[in-house]
C-alpha cells in the first residue's frame, strides 16, 4: 500500500470501476465499427471506430469518457446514413 500512496502524492491515481468498464465497452465497440467499416468500404464508420477506439487515452474524467463515447457513436450513426 506504500507505494500507491507514494503514486498519489505525485499526481497518479487508479481508474475507477466504472471508467474501466466503459473504456472496454467503448474500445469493443470501436473495434465493430472498425471492422464493419473495414469490410464495407465506409470511411466515416472506420475511422470513427478507430477513434472511438483511442479515445479514452486522452480523456480523465468518468463523464468525459462516457459524454464523448456517446456523441461519437452517434456521430458514426448519423454519418452511416
Amino acid at each position: 500500500m506504500d507505494e500507491l500512496k507514494t503514486l498519489e502524492t505525485i499526481g497518479l491515481t487508479l481508474p475507477s470501476p466504472t471508467y474501466l468498464f466503459g473504456a472496454i465497452f467503448f474500445g469493443i465497440i470501436g473495434f465493430a465499427a472498425y471492422r464493419h467499416g473495414k469490410k464495407a468500404s465506409d470511411m466515416a464508420t472506420k475511422w470513427g471506430g478507430i477513434v472511438l477506439m483511442l479515445y479514452p487515452y486522452a480523456t480523465s474524467g468518468t463523464w468525459q469518457l462516457y459524454a464523448v463515447g456517446l456523441g461519437i457513436i452517434v456521430g458514426i450513426t448519423i454519418l452511416r446514413r
